[in-house]
């Protein structure tokens, strides 16, 4: 495999045809910059890096560049979550108005913190007409969608809460923890664990940041195909692509949507969730199916845990275990149980697909080759 990309890094002799996958990346499915990283049992096996940080390719992309991971983010948050239950602090089971009592309201009552996180609760968009700045209003947002009465009965089936769930999901975190999840990313995955993972991205690091990508192909759907949910989580307001590279999105607390990371950091903080970093019996809870069905704003089936998208028809391999979270344009990070492997890939470039973006299937099904 020839390219003319400039691709550094680490690769084991055995994962050869990951690093052939990487470089076709370039070569043939059109990215610009991108990471790569694959952790087994514990050891780092691929570590890949290349392409450019910016659309006119005058900046490479290194080791420790920086990207938005758009709904990617949203596995990190879930670990998130997952740590405070690991502490006692909270229980998915828990009603999410016992810990915000504002939440309650508009047949809300009852909604628990596990049917939330797995897009349950019918609040997967703002149902009066909204800005980008609505978005990104922090607890005026927050306040907005719990005075909000859900869209179908919680409970009864998934609508993928693609921006409201950051929203929602850092305010009730900050009433059980104390602290955002911004904040408690920084404290407890930064400077913890030391991963180079934050939600939004303080300015100081502006000049280790990817600029995001995207075609016109991007552009908003025709909302009078939508359905009301779809409408809710996807068109008020229609998302712009090219969102990341102003600082009010990179200034904002949203967990769902404007994470920034690269791919190593995010491998290794699902190794370290799979491998310990809480007990047993959280990581099961956390992890195990908690919806299923065709989701309501998706439009495909989808199987929803704690804050993770579950493995289906081999989304993250062939091994039904496995759980993570993909983000808009083709990032993703996910651990897999049963080969016990971590794996994320992180680009500039956004594809055009939903799912199964041909970049990530050509980088997965390389590795499980390799196994």
């Amino acid at each position: 495999m020839t390219t003319d990309t400039p691709i550094a890094g680490t690769c084991l002799p055995r994962f050869a045809a990951v690093r052939d996958a990487f470089a076709a990346n370039f070569a043939e499915r059109g990215d610009v910059g991108a990471a790569l990283c694959l952790i087994i049992d514990g050891e780092t096996a691929v570590d890949l890096h290349g392409g450019w940080r910016d659309a006119g390719r005058a900046h490479a992309w290194r080791a420790d560049t920086l990207v938005n991971l758009w709904s990617t983010t949203k596995g990190v948050a879930a670990i998130c979550f997952a740590m405070l239950v690991d502490r006692g602090l909270m229980s998915y089971e828990d009603r999410v108005a016992d810990h915000w009592s504002d939440f309650g309201f508009s047949g809300k009552s009852r909604i628990t913190i596990g049917q939330l996180l797995s897009h349950q609760a019918g609040l997967c968009g703002f149902t009066t007409p909204a800005t980008i700045d609505d978005l990104l209003a922090g607890k005026a947002a927050a306040g907005r969608l719990a005075a909000q009465a859900p869209l179908w009965e919680p409970g009864t089936a998934s609508g993928y809460h693609a921006i409201s769930i950051g929203i929602l999901a850092t305010a009730l975190f900050e009433r059980i923890e104390g602290r955002s999840l911004k904040s408690f990313v920084r404290d407890e995955i930064v400077a913890g664990l030391k991963l180079d993972i934050a939600i939004g991205l303080d300015p100081c690091e502006d000049g280790r940041r990817a600029e995001i990508v995207a075609s016109a192909e991007l552009s908003s759907a025709d909302i009078g195909s939508l359905t009301p949910p779809q409408v809710a989580a996807l068109a008020n307001p229609p998302l712009d692509p090219l969102l990341p590279n102003g600082p009010a999105w990179r200034a904002a607390d949203l967990a769902s949507a404007n994470g920034h990371s690269n791919a190593a950091a995010l491998a290794h903080l699902y190794a370290q969730f799979m491998g310990g970093l809480v007990r047993p019996e959280t990581l099961a809870a956390a992890t195990a199916p908690r919806t299923g069905g065709v989701d309501l704003v998706l439009g495909l089936p989808a199987r929803w845990a704690a804050g993770f998208l579950t493995n289906s028809d081999g989304l993250y391999g062939p091994n039904e275990a496995a759980f993570g979270h993909s983000g808009w344009g083709g990032s993703f990070g996910f651990a897999d149980p049963v080969a016990n492997i971590a794996m994320s890939y992180t680009m500039n470039r956004m594809g055009t697909m939903l799912r199964d973006d041909p970049r990530d299937v050509a980088l997965i099904e390389a590795v499980y080759r390799c196994l």
